[in-house]
């Protein structure tokens, strides 16, 4: 998009004025003094550039408000454009006039080590530094990605509502409010099942917006409230829902590798990690990964009734943690999707695998590098009966799920979808630490501010 209406250039689109003077808005990152000269890295969003004062080329007012800035002031730079390739973007401002905006007085992030707990509570500040911005921008850049690659594809994006009257999941991990004279409402977990009411009116269509789980979980995997994208499918089978799964998780990383380069690069991340991510994928089923897990003697570590804790073999039926999923893909450099889990560990709306009613059609998608499950996602039960045995099985309130069930009575077909968490696949695309950097204003079970 053309910039001509704007009255100043952004630091992104300083190539195309080489020569030329131009006004620059943004926030000082870093001014030092050598003598007669002043340089000023600034700031604006898009990029960063040095801006290069000469003292006795502009006037003593101008000179001074240069000497009065202080880091994250916010000024106007006006000047002139140099190509200069040691610079970054290979570009410099000579500086022909300054205005200030504000002085910023006693910023309180500097340049030397601060601890995690200061850097959360200033977050709406730390958010401006080089690597947070980094992030914020691979994240848009995934946003987008999805984006194009449903809207590209036949999908129609249909919105879930955020209030609703009951658990997707099954499970009591919910947050709750009351609703008027209606009684509790909860916030969502999951979009996923007016999503498949969205797929039997549209045949293929996603969801894309805040959840929230209310789990206690203090893991660098785990958020309160977080983004996830669910696309359903009508007449899609399991073999369907994971060849989609790896279509669209290619897309995203080697959309990321072509528009993100100059981020990557900040956050010093091994692209060529991500250069791999091609498909076909890796795919294991359950009892395949157990017996690996056996083989290679990765043990799961229980309690005896007296309280002793032992190590044992992984037991078929039980669902893997992070430990299990971490062990799996040391074998990997791109994802594996594990396949048809026990049907004891998985959602009431999985069905059951009619060659193996012990397993249901579940998929989880789990990335390399210890990024750990990325996507979870399934083939639907279609059948009306089976799927209220189910809801009466997990003691869910049947009148609650009326309008569910009703989509297995008017039109029934086969049907998949499944759920990308977001801040866990940019955690895993930029190699944070923690999932709570990925995220603007991350809400965890110890933070709900700023």
């Amino acid at each position: 998009m053309t910039s001509h209406y704007k009255s100043f250039t952004y630091i992104e689109n300083l190539h195309q004025h080489i020569g030329e003077a131009v006004t620059l808005n943004g926030w000082v990152f870093d001014k030092t003094e050598k003598g007669k000269l002043i340089f000023i890295k600034l700031r604006d969003g898009s990029g960063i550039v040095q801006c290069v004062l000469f003292k006795p080329n502009v006037s003593e007012d101008i000179s001074a408000n240069a000497q009065a800035l202080t880091q994250e002031s916010s000024v106007s730079v006006k000047g002139l454009v140099r190509a200069e390739q040691r610079a970054p973007g290979g570009v410099e401002i000579d500086v022909q006039d300054i205005k200030l905006w504000q002085v910023a007085r006693d910023y309180p992030i500097t340049p030397k080590e601060h601890g995690v707990e200061f850097l959360m509570e200033h977050r709406h500040l730390w958010l401006r530094s080089t690597r947070q911005h980094a992030i914020m921008r691979v994240r848009a850049a995934v946003i987008k990605a999805i984006r194009d690659f449903f809207d590209g594809n036949g999908f129609t994006l249909m919105d879930s509502p955020i209030l609703t009257p009951n658990a997707s999941e099954g499970t009591s991990t919910l947050f709750e409010t009351q609703y008027f004279d209606l009684g509790k409402a909860y916030l969502t977990q999951s979009g996923q099942l007016y999503a498949e009411a969205s797929a039997m009116a549209l045949g293929r269509v996603y969801t894309f917006g805040p959840t929230f789980r209310a789990e206690k979980s203090k893991t660098r995997r785990h958020l309160t409230e977080f983004w996830m994208v669910e696309p359903e499918m009508a007449y899609f089978d399991l073999n369907d829902d994971m060849d989609l799964a790896e279509d669209f998780v290619e897309y995203i990383v080697q959309y990321c590798l072509k528009t993100c380069k100059r981020e990557l690069a900040i956050l010093g991340r091994d692209i060529t990690k991500l250069e791999a991510v091609k498909r076909p994928f890796h795919r294991l089923s359950y009892t395949e990964a157990v017996e690996w897990l056996n083989a290679n003697e990765i043990k799961l570590n229980k309690r005896t009734p007296d309280g002793a804790e032992v190590q044992v073999d992984f037991p078929w039926g039980e669902d893997f943690g992070a430990p299990q999923e971490e062990a799996i893909m040391t074998q990997f450099n791109k994802p594996c999707i594990i396949h048809r889990y026990p049907t004891d560990v998985k959602a009431f709306y999985m069905k059951r695998d009619v060659e193996n009613p012990k397993v249901v059609l579940a998929m989880d998608m789990l990335a390399p590098e210890g990024a750990g499950e990325i996507i979870g996602g399934s083939q639907r039960e279609d059948d009306f009966n089976a799927l209220r045995e189910r809801v009466l099985h997990e003691n869910l309130p049947e009148h609650e799920f009326q309008w569910y069930l009703d989509l297995r009575k008017y039109g029934s077909v086969p049907h998949s979808g499944f759920g990308l968490g977001l801040e866990r696949t940019v955690k895993w695309i930029t190699g944070a630490e923690h999932i709570r950097e990925v995220i603007p204003f991350p809400r965890m079970i110890y933070r709900i501010v700023p």
